[in-house]
């Protein structure tokens, strides 16, 4: 018989009642608890806390299958506290007021009573407002657990009244771990960890998961050590973390982008491919990198925006996987381009100009004069034609409002292209001043006159 009191071969059984192995193997104790030791650890804050017997509501952060939920019947158990669960999922009105008298009958009774609100994200914000009063006059203790950003997902009012802690994904140590208990708790011996760490390997750093590809190996070969056979039959396919949409989502998406955006073709490959194996639309990844190839590489490169437009209309017209070669060649060149935001700050700037000032009319010598009528309000008068000018560039026009004149927005850098682009607008600065000084100085021998 097993630690658990349940024979190895009940796994295997028809007659006895199935209960899922990760279901067996919860922790009983914190001291049992794998991972997330930067928060039960013996010299973390909060476990301190919980071994002088006190706890305060907090909410638990962090992606699928790393232990929010046993950690919080851990937390009751360890203050001795009535553990009450209910799922946002699921639960409406009805089930809220049933555990709220619950916790009110627990506190008669003198106990502490710790209300567990799983996905508690899926909580509307007037449903989040209602645990309001029963967390300030001490009804329970409110412990929410939830796989997105709180700071966008819960109300401030909760936020202010709960600690926020954040949970890591486990790391291939702690999940053999896991892995080691589940089979000693079966009656196994595993003397060949070869087939532990493939299980490990594409676990993506959740418990669950782990377990669960433990327990579907083991029913291929009726409860025997495991072979690397036995490991690599039930890896089918290995999907990471990804969750569309999720805080995985946009810190990947960010990652790749500061890849590129510092330099690192491969950093910014890794990432490329890590969000295509969790599932994102390539199309996705192709119109961000259009973005990239303004934003971060501009006129340092103009043919990086190019490029990456090829590579997004590829990506339309062959699908994947060919498609996403072209993706990871733009990805590549992005990454070893020359960089310059000078053209994404010089658009902020002008953006902000604009809605900061007056709507200033267009110069007469900028507007179009098609009728007569317009012509006769000079429309047009004295706009000097570039291309009649010597080096089609007429020294001296002004094409901003007046109130704005000598405004710039554009700095070029010393970097690719824009070195160049940089040396013809400070020469034609100079011709536009040279310009200046001779009408002022005609001016002046005028006024002489």
């Amino acid at each position: 018989m097993s630690s658990t009191g349940v024979m190895h071969s009940d796994l295997f059984s028809t007659k006895s009642p199935y209960e899922p192995l990760a279901s067996r193997l919860r922790p009983v104790s914190l001291n049992e608890y794998v991972g997330q030791q930067h928060i039960v650890g013996v010299d973390a804050p909060l476990r301190k806390a919980l071994d002088a017997g006190e706890i305060h509501s907090l909410i638990l952060w962090g992606p699928p299958g790393v232990g929010k939920t046993t950690l919080a019947r851990l937390i009751a158990g360890h203050v001795d506290a009535v553990f009450l669960s209910i799922s946002a999922v699921m639960a409406g009105v009805k089930e809220i007021r049933e555990a709220v008298e619950r916790a009110r009958q627990a506190r008669a009774e003198g106990r502490k009573a710790l209300l567990f609100i799983d996905e508690v994200h899926r909580f509307n914000k007037s449903q989040q407002d209602a645990f309001l009063p029963y967390v300030e006059d001490g009804t329970f203790i409110f412990v929410g657990a939830t796989t997105e950003n709180p700071s966008f997902e819960l109300n401030n009012a909760l936020l202010s009244r709960a600690q926020v802690y954040v949970l890591r994904s486990l790391n291939e140590d702690d999940l053999l771990s896991v892995l080691r208990r589940g089979l000693d708790s079966l009656g196994i011996r595993q003397e060949d960890e070869g087939p532990l760490h493939l299980l490990a390997g594409a676990s993506d750093g959740d418990a669950r998961r782990c377990i669960n590809l433990l327990e579907q190996a083991l029913q291929l070969n009726s409860g025997t050590p495991l072979t690397e056979e036995d490991a690599r039959a039930v890896l089918v396919s290995s999907f990471r973390r990804f969750d569309k949409g999720g805080d995985a989502f946009y810190d990947q998406i960010s990652a790749l982008h500061k890849s590129v955006r510092g330099s690192d073709p491969d950093g910014a490959l890794y990432w490329f491919c890590r969000m295509l194996d969790g599932g994102c639309d390539p199309l996705y990844i192709a119109r961000r990198l259009v973005r990239m190839a303004s934003e971060d590489i501009g006129n340092a490169d103009p043919r990086a925006l190019t490029l990456c437009t090829s590579a997004w209309e590829t990506q339309e017209r062959l699908g994947s996987p060919e498609g996403e070669l072209t993706l990871a060649q733009a990805v590549v060149y992005l990454a070893s381009a020359p960089k310059s935001n000078a053209v994404y700050t010089a658009y902020k700037a002008a953006r902000k100009l604009v809605q900061s000032t007056p709507g200033y009319e267009v110069p007469l010598h900028l507007r179009n004069a098609p009728t007569k009528l317009m012509a006769s309000l000079d429309y047009g008068a004295e706009y000097r034609y570039a291309h009649d000018e010597p080096g089609a560039f007429a020294a001296g026009e002004v094409y901003l409002p007046e109130a704005l004149k000598g405004t710039r927005f554009y700095h070029p850098t010393e970097r690719g292209l824009e070195q160049k682009i940089g040396a013809k607008l400070e020469h034609y600065r100079g011709l536009n001043e040279a310009s200046s000084l001779r009408r002022y100085s005609g001016s002046a021998e005028d006024e002489d006159l």
